[in-house]
């Protein structure tokens, strides 16, 4: 994994950037505003970019959008301070694929970050179920067939009630004595299903409908 680092304090980016090799990640650039960003972007064309919130001039979430007009693959996980429902809505309105917390401990944001080698969305847990108060779907005029919880097999209610509690993949299946396959199987057919794209909107469509129960 290719990984460039973008925020305006330089020893926020040194720290990450040794943290990361430690780990065996490859940090291939860093940059400390958008428009160091995009040009980064654009000469070393990295898997995902970790991208700061609150930076001097044009903040994380406008160089996100940036980005994406150019580069709509590209793959942004906001790495920030802030924890609130606005900045977690206005990210992934830009088009982040994840929003993940410098307050995080490290083998969490780990787990979250490497989660993306398998398709997921990395999101810090807790903030989870904010999502359902205060984000949009990407496709807003798109309408969902909604579907009870009757319509659901036992087991994918038991993978969606692991999904909206934050876990990984990796850890739905150890909790429910399955291979990590077989879970990536049900969350594909249910986001089959219910006409979704990824993991953060399934969360958000599972709780506003309450397809399972809360805790």
């Amino acid at each position: 994994m290719k990984i460039l680092l973008v925020d305006d304090h330089a020893l926020v980016l040194e720290g990450l950037k040794h943290f990361l090799a430690s780990q065996g990640i490859e940090v291939v650039g860093t940059a400390r505003n958008s428009i160091e960003a995009l040009m980064q972007y654009e000469m070393l064309q990295p898997d995902v970019v970790l991208m700061d919130i609150q930076m001097v001039g044009c903040d994380g979430i406008q160089a996100t959008r940036m980005i994406k007009k150019d580069y709509p693959d590209a793959k942004i996980i906001m790495l920030t301070a802030f924890e609130d429902e606005e900045n977690l809505l206005a990210a992934f309105q830009a088009g982040a694929e994840g929003y993940l917390l410098k307050t995080m401990e490290p083998e969490s944001f780990l787990r979250q970050l490497t989660g993306m080698n398998a398709g997921e969305s990395p999101i810090a847990p807790h903030l989870v179920k904010q999502l359902l108060h205060k984000f949009i779907q990407y496709k807003e005029n798109t309408k969902l067939h909604t579907l009870s919880e009757k319509n659901l097999t036992d087991r994918q209610q038991e993978v969606l009630q692991l999904l909206t509690q934050g876990l990984t993949y990796r850890e739905i299946a150890i909790q429910l004595k399955l291979k990590e396959a077989t879970v990536k199987y049900h969350i594909k057919e249910l986001l089959t299903k219910f006409g979704l794209s990824n993991r953060t909107q399934l969360i958000t469509y599972t709780l506003r409908n309450d397809l399972v129960k809360r805790k």
